[in-house]
């Protein structure tokens, strides 16, 4: 039986198109990913292409995860070693890592987080004004997504304010290349510029890769395009898969256009779309549907779908926030009482994070159990941090805020003066600290004793370089926990309940790299490179909790739930007023879009007539978005706030009498 025969003629049709660049125009919930990957085990399996010359991109590790496992299972009787599925993060970092030289890099540079980057630029801006740091972070991050050098930011820059922020762009700039470092950004960016000035580069790679598949394609900026265009030249043998009706990143600097500009520059582009939708109800399609005309269209689409009618979709006003997540918790325990169903299948998405505080409240007050999509990542805890600061420094001694954190954690009796007469021999002699630590201008200024224990330090570094190659990641590590007595410290610095809590993510931490360096067949300096691209706890979390989901709605997408509440759905909230001031309103109406369409059988939206802002009270109106959903949605008669209360709090009775 052929491979394709699960696939319904659309799916086919894409899935089979060989013959130049193909847009897949897939709705939400239209199976998206199966044709991703039933077209990869149809190009290995039935067309005879190594695994290794296909490359499937997509946006997160999970994604990308998902599909390796989807095409490892159609593929199961075939050898696929060597098959790239991953992000255009981690793409662009092997393709850095093997040429590095072009880059003028060292294979073993380091990749630096949005924590780094913030302290290089509060560095340079001499402040520690989080909003003006994130500001410069943002701008720098824009004209990277761009293509633009610090040369091109300053001589385009409209005015003063753009002008100053090009220098700190430029000063940014070369303190990542003495460091030996780049950021996320130049994961793509140098990438994207090393294909476009080396002819024997682009050469390589274009024969190497000989299909590329995009997945969320709406999603990709600039330089991701160019980094596309520039893989697959003139025979253009890409597939890209997306849905102009969910680019709800452009304020991160994806453009939308890049589904325009494909037109323009593949005249021969084959458009598939997928309109048949296997989520959601036939009422909630409509919804979507009505929502989302309201929008300028560069491809006509409809979503259609065989689920039978299903609910109507409901409109919950409250009289203010507490009220509010009162009702949404109220409404979610009935609902799951009546129809026997699981915590996982019902998800609360809100526009902003500062929504979630008192829903999480309502849920803990009634002891529901809850999921807060985006929280605190694993990697970015300050114990792992200190771990990774040392295998930072291991793997490049160049690493000067690596250097920092590590000679200062656990203390070596390094004080501040030591570290700043450090800073000056270095930038004197325009070497890093590691380097500057053996100089005998460090031996004249700093003085022996002083220097003693950095020389201690930094041949204790070398010690350890030395290994990486030879021994096995998980021991190695254990072997330099060991060393820096990391355990005394953290039982020193805490006291005992939090000391442990923080000990025990530490040995995780090393379980997984020894686990990971196994299964990967990788020392802990390559490790070490793939740390900074793994996030929000991916690849370490293997089971779904059974939960209420509490998620934002950027944060929401690609997921669905049985049952969805839409909450906050307000003006100035749901489209957000700055973006409504600054034109972006069709982002927010893709963004309502998303959040409709994550739902599979029931959906209900909910506003507050009075909303806490400060320490006032303000009065609020329900968004323009919910009449544009159309006339299948149950509008109830607006309660007086008396008959709220007592319907509330009678249902809740009613139902912890059945409970109890």
């Amino acid at each position: 039986m052929s491979l394709l025969a699960a696939l319904n003629p659309p799916q086919r049709e894409a899935a089979k198109y060989l013959d130049g660049p193909l847009l897949v125009l897939a709705g939400a919930g239209s199976g998206k990913t199966r044709v991703i990957t039933h077209k990869i085990a149809y190009l290995i399996g039935e067309c005879g292409y190594r695994p290794s010359s296909i490359a499937a991109i997509t946006f997160t590790n999970k994604a990308a995860r998902e599909m390796q496992d989807r095409a490892a299972k159609l593929t199961k009787d075939v050898n696929t070693k060597g098959l790239i599925v991953t992000t255009f993060h981690s793409m662009g970092l092997r393709m850095l890592r093997e040429d590095a030289k072009f880059a003028e890099l060292k294979p073993a540079f380091s990749i630096l987080d949005s924590a780094d980057a913030m302290g290089i630029i509060s560095e340079i801006i001499k402040t520690t004004d989080k909003q003006e740091i994130r500001r410069a972070v943002g701008r720098i991050s824009l004209w990277k997504n761009e293509l633009k050098s610090p040369a091109i930011a300053l001589a385009t820059a409209e005015d003063d304010n753009a002008r100053v922020y090009a220098k700190i762009y430029d000063r940014y700039d070369a303190t990542l290349r003495a460091y030996q470092a780049v950021d996320f950004d130049d994961l793509i960016r140098l990438p994207a510029e090393l294909l476009d000035t080396h002819f024997e580069l682009r050469e390589k790679w274009q024969n190497r890769l000989r299909h590329i598949l995009v997945d969320e394609y709406q999603d990709t900026n600039i330089a991701q395009y160019r980094l596309l265009q520039k893989l697959t030249g003139v025979r253009a043998a890409f597939t890209a898969v997306g849905d102009d009706d969910q680019a709800i990143y452009g304020w991160r600097g994806a453009s939308a256009d890049n589904l325009k500009q494909l037109r323009e520059d593949y005249p021969h582009l084959h458009v598939v779309k997928l309109e048949q939708n296997y989520r959601s109800t036939i009422r909630i399609l409509k919804a979507a549907n009505s929502l989302i005309s309201n929008n300028p269209k560069l491809f006509e689409k409809r979503l259609w779908s065989d689920l039978g009618h299903g609910d109507a979709i409901q409109v919950m006003p409250t009289r203010d926030d507490e009220h509010e997540a009162e009702s949404v918790v109220m409404r979610l325990l009935s609902h799951k009482f009546q129809h026997r169903t699981e915590w996982r299948d019902y998800a609360i998405l809100y526009r902003g994070n500062y929504q979630a505080r008192v829903f999480e409240q309502a849920l803990r007050n009634e002891k529901v159990p809850y999921q807060l999509s985006g929280g605190q990542s694993f990697f970015d805890r300050a114990e792992i941090k200190d771990v990774i600061a040392y295998l930072r420094l291991i793997a490049n001694s160049d690493d000067d805020p690596a250097f920092i954190r590590a000679v200062t954690t656990p203390k070596r009796g390094i004080g501040t003066a030591t570290l700043e007469k450090l800073g000056q021999v270095a930038a004197t002699l325009h070497v890093s600290l590691f380097e500057a630590t053996f100089s005998a201008a460090a031996a004249a200024q700093i003085g022996e004793r002083h220097l003693a224990p950095l020389l201690e330090f930094c041949n204790f570094i070398n010690r350890f370089e030395e290994r990486v190659t030879r021994e096995p990641a998980g021991e190695l590590l254990n072997d330099l926990l060991k060393s820096i007595d990391y355990e005394i410290y953290i039982f020193d610095q805490d006291d005992t309940r939090a000391a442990q809590s923080k000990w025990n993510n530490v040995m995780e931490f090393a379980a997984w790299i020894a686990k990971k360096g196994e299964a990967d067949e990788k020392n802990l300096l390559q490790l070490t490179q793939t740390i900074a691209l793994i996030t929000l706890l991916e690849g370490r979390e293997e089971e779904e909790p059974d939960a209420v989901r509490l998620s934002t709605l950027h944060a929401a997408k690609g997921l669905e739930f049985g049952h969805v509440f839409l909450v906050g759905i307000e003006e100035n909230i749901l489209p957000h007023r700055e973006a409504v001031d600054e034109g972006r309103l069709e982002e927010e109406r893709r963004l309502m879009y998303v959040g409709v369409t994550r739902a599979k059988k029931s959906l209900t939206l909910s506003y507050c007539s009075r909303r806490k802002r400060a320490r006032e009270s303000v009065s609020c109106d329900p968004s323009r978005f919910i009449e544009e959903l159309g006339d299948d949605v149950r509008m109830p008669d607006k309660p007086t706030s008396a008959d709220a209360k007592a319907s509330g709090s009678s249902q809740l009775a009613a139902l912890k009498a059945l409970l109890g």
